[in-house]
């Protein structure tokens, strides 16, 4: 949450910034702009929505989540720190939920429920699930939201970079790791570079070794590799982004 992507180095994040070097890097990624929550609508739907705030918004419109609900494939959102039920406020104060220390959930910082094709479906909104939850084999995607603390949003990137090494090795061990892309990146910076800022974006497959892309990319390219890689058509500005294929087999 919230770094530029010059603050993530071997000093502040080493887990997260060696990950990047035995794996792969795009250093020319940016959100599209600020606050948080147009630039997870934009992640999630190919557009903010027009949505220029921090609020809670109910929004119908096609989305990531619909898209694979249509294409018969399964999704997951772990939203650390969710309330179950289909929870809807705006946020929750909870205890420890998977790795990491306890902290807030942040409806702000997690798209799919912004989406009525999801609020308004209890089997669509029970895929949001607390990070306790976690399972790598359990959907075709999944998307993590930690809490404001294991985010950096309210903590250290020490704490959030002792998240990551306590939560990625659930990605790296499990059965589906030989045919998983695995990206952690950031939401906005804190400039207005291209909009949002320059974001640190790490890249992990099977096979991907040391690479280092300097192609332009914001949050609509990744919206378009994760479409490009389940076959699903482009929503919104995601159909003019360019995909990170650079960092693909």
């Amino acid at each position: 949450e919230n770094m530029e992507a010059s603050q993530i180095t071997a000093s502040s994040m080493p887990y997260l910034y060696g990950l990047s070097q035995t794996y792969g890097r795009a250093t020319q990624v940016y959100g599209v702009t600020h606050p948080s929550e147009p630039n997870y609508l934009a992640l999630w739907s190919g557009s903010t929505q027009g949505v220029t705030d921090d609020a809670n918004h109910d929004i119908n419109a096609a989305s990531l989540s619909s898209q694979l609900t249509a294409a018969g494939l399964q999704w997951r959102v772990y939203a650390q720190d969710v309330p179950g039920n289909c929870y809807s406020g705006a946020t929750a104060s909870g205890g420890v939920d998977g790795p990491g220390v306890a902290g807030t959930y942040a409806r702000k910082h997690e798209p799919a429920i912004s989406f009525t094709s999801v609020s308004g479906n209890p089997t669509e909104c029970a895929k949001i699930q607390p990070l306790a939850n976690f399972s790598p084999t359990a959907a075709s995607m999944a998307f993590v939201a930690p809490n404001l603390c294991n985010d950096a949003h309210d903590c250290s990137l020490a704490q959030s970079d002792s998240f990551l090494q306590a939560f990625l090795p659930q990605v790296f061990n499990s059965p589906d790791w030989a045919h998983t892309m695995l990206i952690v990146t950031f939401d906005e910076g804190s400039t207005n570079v291209n909009g949002g800022g320059n974001i640190f974006t790490m890249v992990a497959r099977q096979g991907l070794s040391g690479v280092v892309s300097s192609t332009f990319h914001t949050h609509y390219g990744v919206l378009r590799t994760i479409e490009d890689i389940f076959r699903l058509p482009c929503l919104g500005s995601a159909c003019s982004a360019s995909p990170l294929s650079e960092l693909l087999p």
